[in-house]
């Protein structure tokens, strides 16, 4: 079936009542499955179907309301019930306490030394267009929206600073920033700036890739320090002039409420709410625009393309309230950059698996045999950062963590759906090398 089909398909159900409700909302359901590749059990299935109805009557409801500036779609999180989505896909950590690191740490400088002039501030900025923003990345069910927002901030000083766009890893925050923040179990930015700060950088997306769960901290990926920052700012809450005056300069990092269900099942135009002002998610904003009368931030989510404008949000500016819609004006922050970075690290050495045991750079140690206890024959899996299956013969690669050795396959879960891909593919090589032994 064409992706043409189907997307004329969904509008005429989605902007027409259906004749019979309940077999076209289960046709569309279906073709939604495929659409996001979401299979279930029978009896799971018999749930997300009614969940997506409430989904899909609330967005024909708000859709109908022809003064929206904002329409709401079908997208990958109607399968969700708004409950269900608020425990999975946020994770912006903040409390009495936290708030204290905006007034108390030696870090944090009162203003940018670069920011651009007020009276100089242009009416529009796009970072995307300046090549200082990476591509929409994807936290998953993993709440560290706070590490995404962070290295978004951080790739976007270093692009205009540096002239290089690095996209830079968030598994090394989640593993390894231990001190305040709590992995996929949420964080704040200004921890995850003092981490890198006193860490003395931060490693590549590309060395470290992101898993979309909490893992033991690589100390070796832990001192590659590929991209430096020197300092960082906290904007002045609810001063939207300054906020403006800072993404002039470069992508800032802002905290918003994003668990209400229309904020769920954005799609595209100006958000204007309703939302409350109860941070529970982080962001970038990364430009701001006009449109119709009607100012706007550009905002970078980390829920992948098929949320919203390919991963973007408009969302109101100027609304009156100093909060700002969702609080954006709340819990603004951005890195400050003055200084080059390090030169690159040496070419990674081979791998040790133990002191007589080694693999190639690129590639993991698993362990084929154990005795009492102790690995007495070690393997490489063709992959970086791969996971050894416990049957000692296979491995699965990062991004597919879950080894089903008696299907053959490597799984990732997303949400309440599952991807599959099989062992002994290319780039996913279950491959090893003759027996290594003590």
């Amino acid at each position: 079936m064409s992706w043409i089909w189907i997307f004329l398909h969904l509008i005429l159900l989605i902007f027409q009542l259906p004749t019979s409700k309940s077999s076209s909302i289960s046709d569309l359901f279906d073709i939604w499955c495929r659409e996001y590749g979401k299979s279930y059990t029978y009896q799971e299935k018999e749930h997300r179907l009614k969940v997506f109805e409430k989904n899909y009557e609330y967005v024909i409801q708000h859709n109908a309301n022809a003064n929206s500036s904002y329409t709401l779609s079908l997208n990958a999180f109607a399968d969700l019930s708004n409950q269900e989505f608020k425990a999975k896909y946020l994770g912006l950590s903040t409390s009495a306490n936290d708030l204290l690191i905006r007034l108390n740490s030696d870090s944090v400088e009162i203003e940018g030394q670069n920011l651009v002039e007020e009276s100089e501030i242009p009416t529009s900025v796009d970072w995307r267009k300046e090549g200082a923003v990476t591509g929409v990345k994807d936290q998953g069910s993993c709440g560290a929206c706070w590490a995404f927002s962070t290295t978004g901030a951080v790739e976007g000083i270093n692009k205009i600073v540096t002239g290089s766009l690095i996209s830079l890893s968030e598994q090394e925050l989640i593993d390894c920033d231990k001190s305040y923040n709590d992995g996929c179990g949420g964080g704040l930015m200004d921890y995850a700036y003092e981490f890198i700060i006193k860490n003395r950088g931060i490693d590549t997306e590309k060395d470290y890739p992101y898993r979309g769960r909490d893992g033991t901290c690589n100390k070796d990926k832990l001192k590659r320090h590929v991209v430096t920052i020197d300092s960082y700012v906290d904007i002045p809450s609810k001063n939207e002039k300054k906020l403006q005056q800072a993404v002039a300069t470069q992508p800032v990092s802002v905290g918003i409420c994003g668990s209400d269900s229309s904020f769920q099942l954005y799609s595209r135009g100006i958000f204007t709410g309703p939302c409350s002002t109860s941070l529970d998610h982080a962001v970038l904003i990364v430009g701001y625009d006009s449109k119709d009368g009607k100012d706007y931030w550009i905002v970078k989510n980390s829920w992948g393309k098929s949320w919203g404008m390919d991963g973007y949000m408009h969302m109101l500016r100027n609304s009156g309230n100093g909060e700002g819609v969702c609080g954006i004006n709340m819990l603004p922050s951005y890195p400050i950059k003055t200084s080059s970075n390090p030169p690159p690290s040496p070419t990674p050495g081979p791998i040790k698996c133990n002191i007589f045991t080694y693999c190639s750079s690129g590639e993991t140690c698993c362990c084929a045999r154990r005795l009492l206890g102790i690995c007495i024959n070690w393997r490489c899996c063709e992959a970086e950062s791969a996971i050894c299956c416990e049957d000692h013969r296979h491995c699965c690669p990062h991004d597919y963590p879950i080894c089903d050795t008696e299907r053959n396959v490597c799984l990732k879960r997303i949400g309440n759906s599952t991807l599959v891909k099989e062992l002994g593919k290319n780039n996913f090589s279950t491959r090893f090398p003759p027996d290594t032994i003590l």
